[in-house]
């Protein structure tokens, strides 16, 4: 089932997420929910605050990226051919490597995008689907779509990265994606 996606200016964006367990309501219907929201909007990542639901877990499909690059593009990065994975309770042990430019955007923040810097390589602790624990780094785009996803988790949006002076020109369209005053190809939900 396809979940609508929480629009910026829901609470639940900015809450630090909990922690669940292998007993989790529906977790695998849950997965799979998540799986179909984040492909019908052409997301590459989802975390399940954007879907109303204050827990730390997200999903991560970079190949998709990759399958999307020209072949030039593809040697500017060392993670080729990307990961498609679960996190669950995840937890950052390290960022390293020089903290480098993308253009990013949100599927809570729709129509907005910007350039973004954060560090070249995560190192994390997570559960799959299955609560096997582990403890991976990742690097390149892969590493930035898992910390872009984490700090949902943590209550923290790509925006709040930008300087003051960008934050505030962008204000009014921050404001009326609030109001739902936007136009979206997929279901959104707005706070009232």
């Amino acid at each position: 089932m396809i979940l609508p996606i929480v629009a910026y200016g829901a609470p639940v964006l900015r809450k630090i997420s909990k922690d669940i367990d292998a007993d989790y309501a529906d977790l695998s219907k849950f997965l799979d929910d998540m799986w179909e929201t984040m492909y019908s909007s052409n997301g590459v990542g989802l975390a399940a605050p954007q879907v109303n639901r204050d827990i730390r877990l997200f999903v991560v499909d970079s190949v998709q990226i990759f399958e999307n690059m020209e072949d030039d593009e593809r040697l500017e990065f060392n993670d080729g051919p990307g990961i498609k994975k679960v996190f669950i309770n995840a937890e950052i042990i390290a960022t390293d490597g020089a903290d480098w430019s993308y253009n990013e955007g949100c599927l809570s923040i729709p129509k907005i995008r910007e350039d973004i810097m954060r560090a070249e390589r995560v190192t994390m602790s997570y559960c799959d689907e299955q609560f096997v624990e582990h403890t991976e780094t990742f690097s390149g785009i892969t590493a930035r779509v898992i910390l872009h996803e984490y700090d949902h988790i943590e209550g923290k949006l790509f925006i709040d990265y930008l300087k003051p002076l960008r934050k505030k020109m962008l204000q009014s369209k921050l404001n009326d994606i609030s109001k739902g005053k936007i136009r979206v190809d997929y279901k959104m939900s707005f706070a009232k």
